[in-house]
């Protein structure tokens, strides 16, 4: 791709993809990546930025982005010829999933900050909407804080999380994120 990842979605030319065919990266492979790559396309080809994708299945008054990370997933496999495979790739809450890294990456495009961590470029979902990403550390010390009383990593321990840290911060709960995962990195608790 040239370092150039949305220039060669949206302009490549069917050779171009022939050289991503031996692609493989632990679980997702070439398949996964051209169909990401056919995806990408169409969707620049119709909206200028991504967070389209993500606020068309919001409602007005929807206080978390529950219903736009469920629409991402139908919207993202909404292209004919689907590789079945490809579906483990992403999450959604309709399937308890954690959706660990949709919202990492949408608390990295909606929060500001300071410090270099979160971009801040989108401007229609409301930092208070996003849902702290859960994973097995962040879940490991929001246990010990009794923050979380849960004990899998699924979308229900990720509301849970997130409700008690707008406890803490209503208008930002996301943003403690770094800190629990931090903490269960270090493994200190």
């Amino acid at each position: 791709m040239h370092n150039a990842p949305y220039d060669f979605c949206i302009n490549h030319i069917k050779k171009d993809l022939e050289k991503l065919q031996l692609f493989k990266h632990r679980t997702f492979n070439a398949t996964d990546l051209l169909y990401f790559i056919r995806f990408l396309k169409y969707h620049y080809s119709l909206n200028p930025s991504l967070e389209s994708a993500f606020i068309k299945g919001m409602k007005r008054n929807d206080d978390t982005v529950e219903n736009g990370l469920s629409n991402f997933y139908n919207y993202f496999f909404s292209l004919p010829d689907i590789p079945e495979r490809t579906k483990k790739h992403i999450a959604s809450p309709q399937k308890n999933s954690g959706c660990k890294r949709l919202n990492m990456f949408l608390r990295w495009m909606v929060r500001s900050d300071n410090k270099g961590v979160d971009f801040g470029i989108w401007k229609t979902i409301k930092p208070s909407q996003l849902i702290c990403p859960v994973d097995v550390h962040v879940a490991r010390v929001a246990k010990r804080f009794n923050l979380l009383q849960r004990n899998q990593a699924d979308w229900q321990s990720a509301i849970e999380l997130t409700q008690y840290l707008r406890t803490l911060d209503k208008n930002d709960p996301a943003k403690y994120d770094f800190a629990l995962f931090g903490l269960g990195i270090a493994e200190k608790y």
